[in-house]
């Protein structure tokens, strides 16, 4: 169920939609009409044709696939291609790879985003008087790293602005492109869609501009996305607004492309072309600034992807922090450092913005693909829509992606390969994070609670035993009430026994819902075991001990646990809680033979994990009140020694 906030629909609520939702597709107009006529000669065919392919793309891709179904699939108002898999996974255990595909490639053509859009804008200073040889690689970079400079502070007063910013930008989008249509009324024609079968299948190599057009709507993954943000009544009402603004525009640069003269573009981007020439300099500024809304939509929306993957083991823990107090800002400074490296490296390495638009889209149609593939499952088994009907739109979607597909792989050799060997990082990353879990998990071996109750007593009990704390609390794995993992067994009864008032057993169960935070106790013995189940969901990050001490003051507030808190402290002479948490930390035993698979994930896992958040630090817990035990994972031990006594000493 969507929050209050998202369920109501509100001038103010609109308007801040449009800030946070529509960065990356509202400037796409700066770039993808001049991608699309590049270094062709203008032509009729090719003009109309390709706004014509812009608007059905617009309207097929992005209305009716994001706007209109894939905006159904909300978990708990939230959206996203993982919360997409949250609510599907149970469905089928081969989707968890499509999932890592569409995420990593979202990550990986999301770097160049900030990159195209802000060099597209600040390139329009080229066309002013007086500064048409200015530097622009070295402004580009300036403003990318400022935006993630910010980053650090939350955007929350920036963010305000964002949504009246987006506002002028599509006002003054739809002013530009009604200017040129008033004069060229015609142009209108493109609407129809033969024009668009023209260009695909009767122009020269028509199919192939496909890769351009697609530039149209590669931000169409954030109207899902960034569903939880503004709810999906915001994100419709406010996407009738953009589309005709954007239409607008595009039909305007195709009359401009008609009527202006001249068999080339020579390099001129028919956006500024189409601008008074006054207004040039406050246009360059209105878009520079929608290019930065853009990035950091981008960037919002990576710390938001990686922080789902890690609360889901698509990732390892990293550090995260909350510049603010608004629910779900957070800030994550190795991706921000990450993602802001990638994004000056495009920068450098492609100079303009031309060789950037080569190179983009190729990797988030592979993210497309895949929110298709996971949004099947969603209509068959949620909503029991037909099978007909789902595999027909499945169908419909996967020619439209995969005809986008095909066309965009001739952007491999012009840089594609860039987002793609990025993606492959990112999905290796989450390859090995998640079934090195898997793996790990596997070969934890659990034992019941029950059999081991009494011993737990008697060394409680026992005064011979030195007393190593009041409270002694392990995090476990084991979700059933009645077992635990047998290595925590060992830790209880080692050569020097922990003896404790109170033993507690803590299970964090990640919730396939976004904001879950609720606890479950079971007294196993009273005021002596007791296990608590954390239900957190995969947006929150978890808080243990501050958990444990408010789960402490309920018990003892309704008179659930009595021994040893009296005045909620350990002794008279301070009146602080006497706990410590132990956390269980593997590493590979050497001891183990691998197979080729097995062992080429551990040890990548186990590698991997050397540069991972600390896991007292990824649960919230103080180091002061941590011990830290390592035991070793034995995978497969080794099954003979040939080791032989030398007989001749």
């Amino acid at each position: 169920m969507e929050n209050k906030f998202q369920s109501k629909v509100t001038l103010a609520t609109l308007i801040v939609a449009l800030g946070i939702i529509y960065g990356d597709i509202g400037t796409s107009p700066l770039y993808t009409f001049k991608a699309i006529i590049g270094e062709r000669q203008i032509s009729e065919v090719l003009v109309l044709g390709g706004v014509s392919c812009v608007f059905w793309t617009l309207v097929l891709q992005t209305t009716v696939k994001y706007v209109w179904l894939t905006l159904k699939a909300d978990n708990q108002g939230e959206g996203g291609i993982f919360s997409l898999y949250s609510l599907v996974r149970r469905y089928g255990k081969k989707i968890v790879i499509p999932t890592m595909l569409g995420a990593a490639a979202l990550l990986a053509d999301g770097i160049i985003t900030p990159a195209v859009s802000v060099t597209s804008a600040i390139e329009g200073l080229g066309m002013i008087d007086g500064v048409k040889h200015v530097a622009v690689v070295p402004i580009v970079i300036a403003v990318i790293s400022l935006v993630f400079f910010l980053q650090r502070f939350g955007t929350q007063k920036v963010g305000k602005a964002f949504g009246p910013v987006m506002l002028v930008w599509f006002c003054v989008l739809f002013a530009l492109g009604l200017g040129q249509i008033v004069h060229y009324p015609m142009v209108v024609r493109a609407l129809n869609p033969y024009y668009a079968y023209e260009l695909l299948y009767l122009y020269p190599h028509g199919f192939w501009l496909l890769g351009a057009v697609f530039l149209c709507t590669t931000g169409a993954e954030a109207l899902y996305s960034d569903l939880g943000h503004c709810g999906r009544e915001n994100v419709r009402i406010t996407w009738g607004f953009v589309k005709v603004c954007l239409i607008v525009n595009y039909l305007g640069q195709a009359a401009w492309l008609l009527h202006q003269g001249n068999p080339m573009l020579e390099g001129r981007n028919p956006f500024f072309e189409i601008m008074p020439t006054w207004f040039l300099l406050p246009g360059i500024i209105i878009a520079t600034l929608a290019a930065i809304v853009a990035s950091q939509a981008l960037i919002s929306g990576s710390f938001t992807l990686i922080n789902e993957a890690i609360n889901l083991n698509f990732w390892q823990r990293v550090a995260i922090k909350q510049p603010t107090e608004t629910k779900g800002q957070i800030y994550i400074p190795s991706v921000n450092n990450l993602l802001w490296g990638g994004c000056v490296l495009v920068v450098f390495y492609f100079q303009t913005s031309s060789k950037m638009e080569a190179a983009y889209g190729l990797a988030i149609t592979i993210a497309m693909m895949m929110t298709t593939f996971l949004l099947s499952f969603f209509l068959v088994y949620k909503l029991k829509w037909n099978k007909i009907l789902v595999f027909t739109l499945l169908l419909t979607f996967a020619i439209i992606e995969i005809s986008f597909f095909i066309a965009n792989l001739v952007k491999f050799h012009d840089g594609g390969y860039i987002t793609v060997f990025v993606g492959g990082l990112f999905f290796a990353v989450m390859y090995i994070s998640y079934f090195g879990r898997k793996i790990n998990t596997r070969y934890t071996k659990f034992t019941d609670l029950g059999k081991f109750a009494n011993k737990i007593v008697e060394l409680s009990n026992d005064m011979d035993i030195p007393k190593y704390t009041t409270h002694l609390i392990y995090l476990t794995k084991a979700d059933r009430r009645d077992q635990i993992e047998t290595k925590i067994i060992k830790s209880i009864f080692d050569k020097k026994p922990k003896r404790a008032d109170v033993y507690w057993f803590f299970h964090i169960n990640r919730t396939g819902y976004p904001y879950t935070l609720d606890y479950e106790v079971s007294e196993l013995i009273d005021d002596k075991v007791i296990k608590i189940v954390l239900n957190i969901g995969f947006r929150v990050q978890p808080r243990t001990e501050l958990y444990f001490e408010k789960i402490i003051d309920d018990l003892i507030a309704n008179k659930e646990l009595n021994l040893h808190l009296r005045n909620n402290g350990s002794t008279k002479y301070n009146p602080t809680i006497d706990y410590k948490f132990i956390l269980m930390e593997k590493y590979l035993s050497v001891e183990n033979e691998f197979a080729l698979k097995e062992g080429i994930i551990l040890n990548s896992y186990f590698f991997l994990k050397r540069f991972a958040q600390k896991d007292e630090d990824a649960f919230g817990l103080d180091r002061n009140d941590v011990v830290v035990e390592h035991i070793p994972l034995i995978y497969q031990p080794v099954k003979a020694i040939n080791l032989e006594r030398n007989k001749h000493c």
